[in-house]
């Protein structure tokens, strides 16, 4: 039986792959992202929106797009089911992508290691492509897994019809959701070690050698920038979902249909000061605390320790006094065996008096797998003779 446990207060809270973000704040103040059409400032760890601007509004992500197209990569690189040394072989569809690209060639064998460098630090259509030919098979299918997680996560106002951007009818986005997308991709750790690269090379030493330049310029000159995707049509105009980190703040900064590349910057910087100067991070678990436990006397082992998916920091302005919070913890109901590290087995949820200001997974931090019938004889005989209580 699994254990329903709540610490100091008592929530249902659904166990489905969606969780909120929250608005702590709302500024108006017109030097922030002046020149957007579209911006958010999101901060990662807690989920609070902490600046808004016309950011449920739909538009076109142009290569934004690719946050979503790497999140699943790297579910699939999670998942074990694609790995960073396989090799992929291109097919005439995936070379034939025109826009940014790393001149792929029909039938050309590359890494996955490589193939994911070229998405997230060039932009390459080519290589999207490529990768979701590898994961479903087909352009089509890797779509359908797209638009199922777009909907997994709650988003209401994204639709794709391509994984790279190009542009096309019925494909668009907000900067909300955006800003969800590259919070649930950063949850990858693995993914900035390609988004903070600045410049590498593909097919190093051979005549076809291909020099990569990150497209987000701001990796090089804004302090603790991250990543994430830029993007650019003239439809969509000069776009920008930026992660960058200080401390215990993670911030996610979107901009979408800046006309110019300069004004996006700017406008990313000016959120990102913003958040990163007016508020504070107040950290009340690190992502390697025990949380909890689920207890399964058919598992072995039966005991399994929970782990937040990431630290568990709550936001305050600079000038205002830390507020007290309390914790409470939800248990996922019928979790089958086996059990993966890393399973999503339950909630903490954060509350500040009757507020929820923050709702975070809780992870297996180990495996479990079925006890053997010798395991469950032996336990049953200890249980029997007062040795053991499950």
């Amino acid at each position: 039986m699994h254990r329903f446990i709540c610490l100091l207060l008592t929530l249902s809270i659904s166990a489905s792959l969606f969780y909120p973000t929250y608005t702590k704040a709302e500024d108006h103040n017109n030097s922030i992202a002046d020149s957007a059409p579209s911006a958010i400032l999101m901060e990662k760890n807690s989920g609070m929106t902490l600046f808004k601007k016309e950011a449920d509004k739909k538009l076109p992500p142009a290569s934004m797009t690719k946050v979503m197209t790497l999140l699943l990569i790297m579910e699939e690189l999670k998942k074990g089911s694609l790995t960073l040394d396989e090799t992929v072989r291109v097919s005439e569809h995936a070379a034939s992508m025109g826009g940014s690209q790393i001149f792929l060639e029909a039938g050309e064998e590359m890494s996955v290691d490589d193939l994911l460098k070229g998405v997230a630090v060039a932009s390459g259509n080519d290589a999207s492509v490529a990768l979701a030919e590898r994961i479903s098979g087909s352009e089509e299918e890797f779509v359908k897994l797209m638009n199922n997680k777009a909907k997994q996560l709650g988003l209401k106002n994204t639709h794709f019809e391509n994984p790279t951007g190009l542009p096309a009818d019925n494909h668009y986005s907000t900067a909300h959701d955006m800003a969800v997308m590259a919070r649930e991709l950063l949850l990858h750790e693995d993914i900035t070690k390609y988004t903070t690269i600045y410049e590498d090379y593909l097919r190093k030493g051979k005549d076809n050698e291909f020099w990569l330049v990150n497209t987000n310029k701001l990796i090089k000159s804004y302090p603790g920038m991250d990543g994430l995707k830029t993007g650019f049509t003239e439809k969509a105009k000069y776009c920008l979902t930026a992660t960058a980190k200080k401390g215990d703040l993670h911030m996610i900064a979107v901009v979408m249909g800046a006309e110019k590349p300069k004004e996006r910057n700017e406008a990313v910087t000016s959120l990102l000061d913003f958040g990163f100067g007016q508020y504070e991070g107040q950290l009340l678990h690190s992502k390697d605390d025990v949380i909890d436990d689920m207890s399964n006397p058919r598992g072995t082992p039966h005991v399994l320790p929970l782990k937040p998916e990431k630290d568990v920091v709550v936001l305050k302005r600079k000038n205002e006094p830390k507020a007290k919070y309390t914790t409470a913890v939800t248990l996922n109901d019928a979790v089958d065996l086996p059990i993966r590290k890393g399973d999503h087995l339950g909630w903490l949820t954060v509350n500040n008096g009757k507020e929820e200001v923050s709702k975070v997974r809780l992870e297996a931090s180990e495996p479990m797998e079925k006890a053997s019938l010798l395991e469950l004889w032996e336990r049953s005989f200890r249980n029997l003779a007062g040795f053991e209580k499950f």
